[in-house]
């Protein structure tokens, strides 16, 4: 049995060459730039293009660029789908004028209704009401309505959790590509401590351990800095998509499971 879909799919892949491509065209000049100018020049404070080189331009920092635009892809996807989903509710999937009841006979109505209205577009709030009509066209229960909205808001709650896998793996490999640049300084630097041989060689020795030790903590910086972006991107997304379910639940339960009408009384 086929499952409803009721989103579009994000184009993780095709966002990720185009992240890919964008910050290789912004990295590449810039850092040609801070390469040539190494060589000769004033410098006016010790901000030099040699250093911001170094401290923006790293193998480790591209990395975490990439990273951070393919999650900034995905997110920007996910909010114009979002935007798409809200669209829904000023369909009129279901008629909201105030004391009108439904009946087990009008849910087929309602569902064809749905249907030309959607024009088979994947929307959570159709799919909701669809699957709740139906389910009222069978047993004639509200409660029975009620619970398959439930159920069913819980399964389109999972699926935009799960559907958000790649990014949460993107957040966590931006620190760990700058702890990765970070081991890479150290190393470096500790790596030249067996190579100064007489006090003539210690001050080239200072100078390059200096450098090294400067990757290491550029390297955690610029990682730490994107990771804080992309976590707070990565919250307020799912609060907005949690808030779409919650929406939809709301409606289904305002406009159509307490507009239904039983024919049998609930005993208690």
């Amino acid at each position: 049995m086929a499952i409803t879909q009721t989103q579009k799919p994000t184009r993780e892949w095709p966002l990720l060459i185009l992240a890919l491509a964008l910050v290789c065209a912004i990295c590449i000049p810039l850092w040609q730039w801070s390469s040539a100018g190494q060589s000769g020049g004033d410098e006016w404070s010790r901000w030099t293009p040699e250093r911001l080189g170094r401290l923006l331009l790293g193998p480790e920092q591209i990395a975490c660029y990439c990273c951070f635009t393919w999650g900034v892809f995905i997110l920007g996807g996910r909010y114009l789908e979002l935007r798409r989903q809200r669209r829904a509710f000023h369909l009129g999937l279901l008629p909201t004028d105030e004391g009108i009841r439904i009946l087990p006979e009008d849910a087929r109505p309602l569902t064809r209704k749905l249907d030309q209205v959607t024009r088979s577009r994947p929307f959570i709030l159709a799919n909701m009401i669809r699957l709740a009509l139906a389910k009222y066209a069978v047993t004639r229960s509200s409660q029975d309505v009620s619970n398959t909205v439930r159920v069913q808001a819980e399964v389109d709650q999972g699926r935009l959790v799960t559907s958000m896998a790649t990014v949460h793996y993107l957040a966590w490999a931006i620190p760990s590509l700058g702890f990765l640049g970070t081991v890479r300084g150290l190393s470096g630097g500790l790596g030249m401590a067996g190579k100064v041989n007489d006090k003539n060689a210690l001050q080239d020795f200072i100078r390059e351990a200096t450098g090294h030790l400067t990757v290491a903590f550029d390297c955690t910086l610029v990682a730490l800095v994107l990771s804080l972006g992309i976590m707070f991107l990565i919250h307020s997304m799912q609060r907005d998509e949690e808030a779409l379910v919650i929406d939809c639940q709301q409606y289904c339960l305002e406009h159509l499971v307490n507009r239904l009408y039983d024919l049998e009384p609930v005993h208690q």
